[in-house]
């Protein structure tokens, strides 16, 4: 007999194409269902899930123009606009790596690959509908935020033999209720035990982010190095692991990590923001400009597209071509930077964002030598008593420093220390990154290309003293600027001059791991090659 319920349960269709929405609908129908919505964009399934409560969402990825199935989960999940009583499945004929490992993320509750029989489908379809139904109750009280009501529910059932069914999901739920209502101890327990029966990959993350909670970092990490060497875990032990690193404020270890996963899922924008702030913090300039330009892509057309990444993308761009002597990629890096700002106008016609074009404008006259048109840019600006954005302002604090005006840019440091104390104490990464920067810039007055050309020219003079505090200096904030670490070597290897009998070891090793990681061209790897003698006998 069939549960009259469950064939009642309301579903939205979600695809671009006709054929598609109506194999589908004309499938739902002959399995017994009748409330079937279908929206042929996102745009108009947001608009139906702001309205009516669906029981159950069928989505492709591919929906055409704009928004596509992926950011729309992400907005409907974001945004609360569906519950969890409502299963979700993503239909798709993809099977790109990086697009399943992205979706794997999200966590929808099924993937339905095309083609797909009407059996499977059906089967699918009705296994879903009816644990959610089974699980209502549970998933309503997490829904409205009350976890230990849900715990509670999740406990009885787990003790109801006739609920055998539902065991895995039930226990999954009950570790992820214990992890939220911070019940460590108990947590760490129950993960325990669900692997001493079967090694189910939720008990294992499960169990690492149980011991993060508890400060057992290194149990923690060695689990997650067992999660390495296996393909279907990789993701989420890197992920983890950058997490891990970050929280530890092991910076360059946390980017290392966190990479790796947004090269298996890029589509993640909050890790993608997280390896922004990494990459300024450990000077990568150029991943800094390439993190920036890959959550532009893949930020277009979703919730996350605002003018600030399109603003943060030009200036990435002209913080990398700051450290570069190469013009042709340097005159690049300033038209892509220019192209920025044109989308951003394109994109945002409305954009309140003048102040901040005019001193990404002023950054880019003073790396094209043009002095007097960006201080003509900056002298315009108007103070700002309360920090609205701290990337903005950190800009305009930039901008003052490179064209000289260092009392402007202190006042600005300043200003973010103190706004970031009062409402970012929490985030260690961004108030370690701003600690540097003003400390940097405090006490090295010049820019990146002011720093290297100086440099070269102290060099040529016989100033090695005088050269080797600028290479310093300039590979303190270039430390992944291979040609930067080979004049800094040169300088500190040359015996014609009285430091080469107090060099520094640690520095040598730092120069000669950035050298041999880079790929250089003949000249540099000719020079290389003559110094290498010396750098093997100091070190």
């Amino acid at each position: 007999m069939k549960n009259k319920r469950l064939y009642d349960s309301s579903i939205l269709l979600i695809d671009d194409q006709t054929l598609a929405l109506s194999y589908m609908k004309q499938s739902l129908e002959s399995l017994g269902f009748s409330d079937i919505s279908i929206a042929e964009n996102a745009k108009m399934a947001l608009g139906l899930c702001q309205d009516h409560a669906f029981n159950l969402v069928l989505c492709s990825f591919n929906l055409g123009k704009h928004k596509d199935g992926y950011q729309l989960y992400e907005e409907l999940k974001t945004k609360r606009l569906i519950k969890n009583t409502c299963g979700f499945i993503f239909v798709s004929a993809e099977t790109d790596t990086s697009l399943v490992h992205s979706v794997i993320e999200l966590q929808p509750d099924d993937f339905l690959a095309k083609p797909f029989s009407l059996k499977v489908f059906g089967e699918r379809i009705i296994k879903l509908l009816k644990r959610k139904q089974a699980l209502a109750q549970i998933y309503d009280f997490i829904d409205v935020g009350n976890d230990s009501k849900a715990l509670r529910y999740v406990n009885e059932m787990l003790s109801d033999s006739s609920k055998n069914n539902l065991s895995p999901i039930l226990l999954k739920l009950r570790g992820e209720l214990l992890l939220r209502l911070k019940r460590t101890a108990e947590a760490i327990e129950f993960f325990k035990s669900v692997l001493n029966i079967q090694k189910f990959t939720w008990a294992r993350v499960g169990l690492v982010e149980a011991y993060i909670q508890n400060s057992e970092f290194t149990q923690a990490k060695n689990i997650l190095e067992i999660m390495l060497s296996k393909a279907e875990t990789r993701l989420v032990a890197y992920n983890l692991l950058g997490k891990l690193e970050l929280y530890l404020e092991n910076y360059a270890q946390a980017q290392h990590y966190l990479a790796l996963a947004s090269k298996l899922a890029p589509r993640n924008i909050d890790r993608q923001e997280d390896l922004i702030l990494l990459t300024k913090y450990n000077h990568d300039h150029e991943k800094h400009f390439k993190v920036n330009k890959e959550l532009v892509k893949y930020a277009k057309h979703s919730m996350h597209d605002k003018p600030d990444i399109y603003l943060n993308l030009a200036r990435a761009g002209i913080d990398y071509a700051l450290t570069l002597d190469q013009a042709d990629l340097v005159n690049r890096l300033t038209r892509q930077s220019n192209e920025c700002l044109s989308e951003l106008r394109k994109q945002f016609p409305d954009s309140k964002a003048q102040e901040q074009i005019d001193v990404i404008n002023a950054r880019i006259h003073y790396l094209k030598d043009e002095r007097s048109k960006a201080i003509a840019l900056v002298e315009q600006l108007e103070d700002q008593p309360i920090i609205r954005s701290v990337d903005d302002t950190l800009d305009k604090a930039k901008a003052f420093h490179e064209l000289g005006m260092h009392y402007k840019a202190n006042q600005l440091f300043t200003q973010l220390a103190e706004h970031c104390e009062k409402y970012q104490s929490d985030n260690s990464a961004l108030n370690a990154y701003l600690q540097q920067e003003r400390q940097e810039r405090d006490e090295i007055r010049f820019s990146p290309k002011e720093l290297n050309n100086n440099a070269v020219h102290s060099y040529e003079k016989g100033k090695y003293e005088e050269a080797l505090s600028f290479f310093t200096q300039a590979f303190r904030v270039m430390p992944k600027n291979a040609n930067i670490a080979l004049n800094l070597l040169q300088v500190m290897l040359d015996n014609r001059h009285p430091t080469s009998q107090s060099m520094n070891k640690d520095l040598i090793s730092h120069c000669y791991e950035t050298v041999q990681s880079a790929k250089l061209d003949n000249e540099q790897q000719a020079r290389l090659e003559k110094l290498k003698p010396m750098i093997q006998s100091v070190l």
